[in-house]
């Protein structure tokens, strides 16, 4: 196997032999497949002069290489434009890049799940265990932490707080990113970013010098969800719409991950309970667990960025007027999945119109970096209020993003100091990190069931989402109901399951309702929100918890009931719709 297969700086090929079929010329007529004569076609049967195919000389690859063939025997081109009318008479949206999109729907559609999207399903929920990891990570060495350093227990979850930095820039400025530079390089950066710092994380001097190193690991950890999400969207078929929520499944793997870890490394490898002074050399389970971590992101860094060839998303292509790089991208889906595909560039002009011609004109460096951050405007949030429906979606959405954002940590990133109090008395270490992995693996499941009721008639995704976000929200109260220790894991863990089910739904949802062009600019800026609410919760906890330690809970399960009663009112449900 050559070097050439893992070179992650090739440039992507726009020629693929035999991926390219013609639509039927007419419903009378009989399909026409790669191998057959080159046949004519009337103008009265279709615009199209000619029927795109491959070279005879590659008709033999294209055998060996099909190994299942979309339904363009049915499919006209009179038939694909009917289709595109009614779509964006019934959108209420009908501009060039609407119509081509949705034919850039239809041909991925027509492709179907396969290879390509099962490697990308995997790969992008990479970028999701990352997120989880980290954030249940770092709430898992704070107790190692102010023993080692001398910080109060109260004072350690600064420590949060400086994780969260790094996420609200890191959602921010990526999200925004990734529709302007592509969400390519977002996408393989993000993990090189949290895999180095969280390795040397584990090497920290100085409580100053963890929290800061923990700051930068946020940078490249806060833009996955929302870069994630919207890659893996744009390239899913319309059938397969639920895999979005299926993708969440990975979220609790990140916790279980770190959860079991820090469970194996920090009982074994801390400093005596109570003990007077706590040296380097006796409290190593936490920087074990940091590196551990750190290792394993870096690892899924290799694996995205050396082998995998990710195509740039054919919507972001077409967004910025790069529409033959677009269907190029589409027909690198298809030789990567052994079919074929029937989308030319000729057929999204006619469905769509001819683009503009530009000229090109040479720039000075200054030029282009004036360029460049001009695309950080203002004018790319107002696309997400283009219609009061929409522009009451966005602000509901964000509000929810705000409130979980801060209600979330205010219980989870603090998780291990309650539960070392459970039942109204100190728990061992052993017994803290033993009660939080079994909450971890007893909240597992919850994303795979949301992957069914969201394609639930009368339910979809925002009654999945409006559900599971009212339980949580009562169950969080239910934590301090009782100061039964076992009652406190029990509550936790049916917490963890339906939590996981919003979040889920919720990070499945967002990227859904926005269209493409601005699809990372309001899933990042939602993200976003989320971090600067998250990075509030420590402040909340630290200040509000010395008076009362129930107080965080509280302020918890009241925020994430406020989200339940914003997303009753949120007027679009995606199920069963198209994505622009």
């Amino acid at each position: 196997m050559g070097l050439a297969k893992f070179n992650p700086f090739k440039r992507d090929r726009q020629n693929f032999p035999g991926v390219v079929i013609p639509l039927a010329p007419s419903s009378e007529n009989p399909p026409a497949y790669p191998g057959t004569e080159e046949k004519k076609v009337s103008p009265d049967d279709t615009p199209l002069k000619t029927l795109d195919r491959a070279p005879s000389a590659e008709n033999g690859a294209a055998a060996s290489h099909t190994g299942s063939q979309p339904d363009s025997s049915v499919l006209t081109l009179e038939q694909l434009r009917a289709e595109v009318d009614a779509d964006v008479s019934t959108s209420g949206r009908d501009s060039v890049y609407d119509r081509k999109a949705k034919v850039i729907n239809r041909a991925i559609q027509d492709i179907g799940m396969g290879r390509y999207q099962w490697e990308l399903f995997a790969l992008c929920g990479f970028g999701w265990t990352a997120d989880n990891l980290w954030l249940q990570g770092v709430a898992l060495t704070l107790t190692p932490l102010a023993a080692e350093f001398g910080v109060s227990s109260s004072h350690v979850r600064f420590t949060t707080c400086a994780l969260f930095l790094g996420l609200c820039i890191g959602a921010s400025f990526w999200g925004i990113a990734s529709d302007v530079i592509g969400r390519r390089l977002a996408f393989n950066t993000t993990l090189f970013l949290a895999g180095v710092f969280g390795l040397a994380a584990g090497g920290g001097p100085t409580w100053v010098g963890v929290c800061g190193l923990y700051s930068c690991l946020g940078l490249g950890v806060g833009g996955n969800l929302p870069v994630d999400g919207a890659l893996f969207l744009e390239f899913l078929p319309f059938a397969s719409g639920n895999m979005l929520t299926m993708l969440s499944v990975w979220w609790p793997v990140g916790q279980l991950i770190g959860s079991l870890l820090a469970w194996a490394y920090i009982p074994r490898w801390s400093c005596a309970e109570n003990a007077p002074v706590c040296l380097k050399e006796d409290n190593m389970g936490w920087r074990y667990l940091v590196l551990t971590l750190g290792a394993i992101t870096f690892v899924m860094f290799v694996l995205r960025f050396f082998f995998f060839h990710l195509y740039e998303s054919p919507k972001f292509l077409l967004s910025r007027g790069r529409q033959d790089e677009a269907v190029a991208s589409v027909h690198g889906i298809a030789y990567k999945n052994r079919t074929q595909t029937w989308l030319t560039t000729e057929i999204l002009n006619e469905i769509g119109g001819i683009p503009e011609h530009r000229e090109k004109e040479a720039l000075s460096y200054n030029e282009i970096i004036k360029r460049f951050f001009s695309k950080f405007s203002l004018d790319r949030i107002g696309p997400l209020f283009a219609t009061k429906r929409l522009g009451f979606t966005t602000v509901i959405l964000w509000f929810c993003w705000a409130t979980i954002g801060m209600g979330y940590p205010l219980f989870n990133a603090f998780l291990p100091q309650y539960l070392s109090k459970a039942g109204g008395s100190e728990n061992s270490t052993y017994t803290v990190y033993r009660n939080y992995a079994i909450s971890s693996i007893v909240g597992l499941p919850g994303s795979i069931l949301a992957c069914y009721t969201v394609e639930i008639k009368y339910i979809g995704r925002k009654g999945t989402m409006a559900i599971a976000t009212m339980i949580t929200g009562v169950l969080v109260f239910c934590f301090t109901a009782s100061t039964n220790a076992n009652v406190q894991l029990a509550c936790t863990c049916i917490e963890a399951f339906f939590q996981n089910i919003m979040y889920g739904v919720l990070y499945a949802y967002t990227p859904e309702v926005f269209p493409a062009p601005v699809r990372g600019t309001g899933t990042g800026i939602g993200s976003c929100l989320n971090r600067i609410a998250g990075l509030c919760a420590p402040l909340v906890a630290i200040y509000a918890g010395d008076a009362t330690p129930e107080a965080p809970i509280y302020a918890s399960g009241g925020l994430i009931l406020a989200a339940f009663l914003a997303m009753v009112f949120l007027p679009i449900e995606t199920r069963g719709k198209q994505t622009l």
